[in-house]
């Protein structure tokens, strides 16, 4: 692997020196060459922590980390060939852009020519031939967050670091930047960290999500993973929306899973872990998994919330006492069901996935 965290833990002191505080513990993960993997998780989950700490702006209480085969836990940031990219893009208001992409190589001392020659490739990376003389004020939100990625890529680290970037930007701005990262990580085949709070982001831009909470790592895998078979309900809730049905298992053949819910018997397909009979156990249903129609589905419902969002169609419908979150996205579909109207309800059973009702409390 190329950069890996070994059993790392950090441990702040607490407020008024008193006790500690645990902000990171016994983190694992390995990150290949050319990857982009993306920290996601609540505020306070450490995922900024352990991006600071690959960066060597905080250093491990315990634990490893190698970079290419060094460890580099001690080593000072200017010494560990990373670039960052900051939530605030830290754009030197006196300079114009050619001046603030080409600072570090500057200070490296590096010839003229050289530093034009580089300046001019990278502007022409990151999209802004021709803004070379502009001030920061001139510039668009969206402008000066592509002068802070092209003054971290133009020092060619070997691992670029982000941290929250486009979190100041609109949300039209943010979704064009999306894209425009990742087309760039992928054009340098560049190793990527990248934090967020943002699931969108996440899924859109990342090889592999890690999601953090409490300091710990609840699961790492890529977006089709962590989507369609997570292993806690922490993950199933941070990551898209999820109903939580409880359910009996009846019988397993395989990854068949014959469960008992709403008092009737449904098989579920795809299940990825094994269960006993009788064992209480949570189906994790995506909105997106519900049908919603006036006759024919399995179980009986009461439309209770209907709402038209233009693209899709958003119910709460009340199943044997419990609320579900629906969604339908039909396109020809243009009239809502009313409040308290009765329907059926069905499940797409190769989709859900089961949990044990013990790991859900």
């Amino acid at each position: 692997m190329y950069l890996t965290l070994e059993n790392i833990t950090k441990i702040f002191p607490a407020r008024g020196g008193v006790g500690e505080v645990t902000a990171v513990y016994n983190v694992n993960l390995d990150i290949e060459k050319g990857e982009l993997i993306t920290l996601l998780g609540p505020s306070g989950c450490g995922k900024t922590t352990t991006l600071r700490m690959i960066a060597g702006f905080e250093f491990p209480t315990e634990g490893q980390i190698v970079l290419d085969g060094n460890e580099i836990n001690m080593l000072p940031p200017h010494r560990r060939d990373m670039s960052m990219v900051f939530q605030s893009y830290a754009i030197f208001p006196h300079l114009d852009v050619f001046e603030n992409i080409a600072y570090g190589l500057n200070v490296q001392r590096l010839p003229k020519a050289v530093i034009q020659e580089r300046v001019n490739r990278v502007l022409d990376l990151v999209q802004l031939q021709g803004y070379g003389d502009r001030a920061p004020t001139q510039l668009s939100g969206g402008q000066q967050q592509r002068v802070a990625l092209a003054r971290a890529l133009i020092m060619e680290p070997k691992v670029l670091l982000m941290d929250e970037p486009l979190s100041n930007l609109d949300a039209k701005l943010r979704e064009e930047m999306r894209f425009e990262i990742r087309r760039i990580q992928k054009e340098l085949n560049i190793t990527s960290v990248y934090v967020t709070h943002d699931q969108i982001e996440a899924m859109t831009l990342s090889d592999r999500i890690v999601v953090m909470n409490n300091g710990i790592i609840e699961q790492v895998g890529t977006p089709v993973e962590m989507y369609r078979f997570p292993n806690s309900r922490f993950v199933a809730n941070f990551i898209g929306r999820a109903n939580f049905v409880h359910g009996i298992t009846q019988k397993q053949s395989g990854q068949n899973l014959v469960v008992k819910v709403f008092d009737e018997v449904i098989e579920l397909l795809n299940i990825q872990r094994d269960f006993r009979e009788h064992e209480s156990v949570n189906l994790i249903i995506r909105p997106e998994m519900i049908r919603i129609n006036k006759t024919g589905e399995l179980f009986s419902g009461i439309i209770r919330r209907g709402v038209y969002l233009g693209d899709v169609i958003e119910y709460d419908v009340e199943v044997n006492g419990q609320l579900l979150t629906c969604v339908e996205s039909d396109p020809y579909v243009m009239e809502l069901f009313p409040n308290g109207e009765q329907v059926t309800v069905g499940f797409a059973e190769g989709c859900i996935q089961v949990l044990p009702e013990e790991e859900n409390n």
